[in-house]
């Protein structure tokens, strides 16, 4: 792998300054952000890739390439809890491997997003409708985690409460998943018009503001390394392992039906990240039993960081090896 890939992803403005939050941490600095900033930046973040994937997905149209990447990325949303949960089974109980399992078989938008401007730095192109995919491949992990609970937990024909209503609406109508849908439907509803009135504060602000966001996430990220002691070299082992196989499970996916390689590598992304924000909502909601600390601290503290800094590059290699 040429190293020049890595290198070009960690000298870049969001990067460094994950490094910088990160840092820190660790010399004891006083640093911090206000709690209510990452939240309205993680909602400006969502909602100018949701608008903007909709205004490309009424430029692309419906075609079948657009539909071939839906269907993989439906595809993908539910497989990857599945085969994760049986790994995970090999050292967890039912309730912490569905758990991480739906963790990973979910989505980090800001990995997206980050791999995003890696692309635009190195003038690969990729089309704006895999925001679409990203918006699919939000919430059909949570449902799937839930299942494997009922099926492979003792207690299931016992009276714990659960609620299939409840779950559908942590699944679908969380503040993440609904504001980064609706975006994407006022993208396509208002199109290039819509854009060209907002693209001062979608556009030119929006590097800046991730910028910012990454910062706020290597304070989190770093204050979350403690809790990697919990979690044992099993799982930190597999916070870095899955990635890559699903990862290049992506990539295999994305070469059967002749994705351009930006768009690729973004479909890679989005099948190699593991949701810190959604997910762990839901799971502390319908699955108690689990514990917080093993798949939060795993997806926050090892995968998060490791593909934002690998990853991209190390998939992207990848990328240039099956197209070549």
């Amino acid at each position: 792998m040429d190293a020049s890939l890595i290198l070009s992803n960690i000298l870049t403005p969001p990067i460094l300054f994950f490094f910088l939050g990160m840092t820190a941490i660790f010399v004891k600095s006083d640093l911090e952000i206000p709690p209510p900033i990452p939240k309205l930046l993680s909602l400006y973040l969502l909602f100018a890739i949701g608008f903007k994937g909709g205004v490309e997905l009424v430029k692309s149209g419906v075609t079948q390439e657009v539909l071939l990447t839906m269907l993989a990325a439906m595809l993908m949303a539910c497989t990857v809890p599945v085969y994760t949960f049986f790994i995970l089974r090999l050292k967890l109980d039912p309730y912490n491997a569905a758990a991480i399992a739906a963790t990973y078989g979910s989505i980090s938008a800001v990995t997206f997003i980050t791999a995003s401007s890696f692309l635009q730095q190195l003038n690969v192109n990729f089309d704006g409708y895999m925001v679409a995919a990203l918006a699919l491949m939000e919430s059909p992990a949570i449902i799937v985690g839930l299942i494997l609970v009922n099926l492979f937990t003792s207690d299931r024909n016992s009276d714990r409460e659960f609620s299939w209503g409840e779950v559908l609406r942590e699944a679908f109508l969380n503040g993440s998943v609904f504001l980064l849908v609706g975006s994407l439907l006022i993208g396509v509803l208002t199109g290039e018009h819509g854009w060209q009135v907002l693209s001062p504060f979608t556009q030119d602000m929006f590097y800046g503001i991730l910028t910012f966001f990454l910062l706020d996430m290597g304070l989190v990220a770093a204050k979350r390394i403690k809790d990697l002691e919990k979690t044992g070299p099993f799982l930190i082992s597999f916070a870095i392992l899955i990635p890559i196989l699903n990862a290049s499970v992506g990539l295999l996916t994305a070469r059967l039906i002749n994705m351009p390689q930006g768009d690729a590598l973004l479909f890679s992304v989005l099948c190699a990240s593991a949701s810190y924000i959604a997910v762990p909502a839901a799971m502390r909601l319908t699955v108690p039993e689990a514990n917080p600390s093993l798949y939060i601290s795993t997806a926050l503290a090892v995968t998060f960081p490791f593909n934002i800094i690998v990853g991209i590059p190390l998939y992207l290699y990848g990328i240039h090896l099956l197209w070549s």
